[in-house]
């Protein structure tokens, strides 16, 4: 396994961030939670409008990690076979062949997800959670590692079949890219008049390396101190009087693990407060609901975690120090 030294963000994963950081310009912070997703084995949810990039940062994850890379549009009619495939009867051998559909990638964009029907949403989603799919009795084991990036358009909603609570909670992480500054718009047109918006791209780590960070982000050592932190920082979301539904434990264990890869890409094989706190926004956001009346007076989810993470106790010491 990958060993984690300290001094900052080891420089394998410091590579990735750099060239993604090339073609998504301007959201350093948004990249390199993609990368702690990835590190977390889970998935990813980009909710923003359209044009920002979230195809390309998808695409620009694929490339530089080296890995497959498979797109599938959501709309109305798509079916449950579309997403992971079927057996088709082969009139030759006279038996059923399994031919595989687009999930079979280490990295799908599920472009748009609530356009599709809540049937085929959920074939999506039982794959993420299963790492498997199972067609006509026979289970077919998904790639490793397998990340989904869905995107949706958080503005326009008619036509649409909004993913339920239940069904959010299966993402790690929601993210937004959010229009850039000016100076990086600029930027932009600049590496599209020139054609260097993709071209640069090569793969910096491979796929069995990435395997091997994960392993490592998968043992990063967790205080009793820090667990208890991150337990008080979900429960609170339930107490909060915006609040209308809270996070549940698997958002506490989802961020755990977000905070174990985000202490791998600080360098350290501890976990901190500061590690929970930088991704805690992207993962309990989209579990909870807010009461009908917060959202009358135009308050987020975002806010909420913010005002929570400001209200509950911060650990001053991390405890004992575990090493890999």
């Amino acid at each position: 396994m990958p060993p984690v030294e300290g001094g900052g963000t080891p420089e394998p994963l410091a590579r990735v961030l750099r060239q993604v950081g090339e073609v998504i310009l301007g959201k350093e912070s948004v990249v390199r939670l993609a990368l702690v997703a990835l590190l977390a084995e889970g998935h990813i949810l980009l909710e923003d409008v359209p044009g920002v990039g979230k195809t390309l940062l998808a695409r620009a994850l694929a490339r530089t990690i080296g890995c497959g890379f498979r797109r599938i549009q959501f709309t109305p009619d798509l079916l449950p076979a579309d997403v992971t495939g079927a057996a088709i009867f082969n009139q030759k051998t006279r038996e059923f062949e399994f031919h595989p559909g687009p999930i079979f990638s280490e990295i799908v964009l599920a472009d748009e997800i609530n356009r599709a029907s809540p049937r085929t949403q959920s074939a999506l989603l039982e794959a993420m959670e299963e790492q498997s799919v199972t067609v006509d009795g026979v289970t077919y084991a998904l790639p490793k590692p397998f990340l989904v990036m869905a995107t949706q358009n958080p503005i326009e909603y008619e036509g649409t079949y909004p993913l339920p609570e239940a069904q959010l909670d299966r993402f790690l992480m929601r993210l937004h890219l959010g229009y850039p500054e000016r100076s990086q718009e600029m930027n932009i047109l600049a590496q599209f008049r020139r054609q260097e918006s993709e071209r640069q791209l090569s793969a910096v780590l491979s796929v069995d390396e990435l395997r091997q960070w994960q392993v490592t982000a998968s043992r990063v050592y967790v205080d009793d101190i820090m667990e208890g932190y991150i337990v008080d920082v979900v429960r609170a979301t339930r107490r909060h009087p915006d609040v209308e539904l809270g996070a549940s434990p698997r958002a506490s264990l989802g961020l755990m693990r977000a905070a174990q890869a985000h202490a791998v890409t600080e360098g350290r094989d501890y976990v901190v407060p500061d590690d929970v706190q930088a991704v805690a926004k992207a993962v309990l956001a989209h579990r909870i609901a807010l009461r009908p009346e917060a959202r009358y007076q135009d308050k987020e989810s975002d806010g909420v975690v913010a005002e929570v993470l400001g209200q509950v106790e911060v650990p001053r010491g991390r405890g004992r120090v575990g090493r890999l």
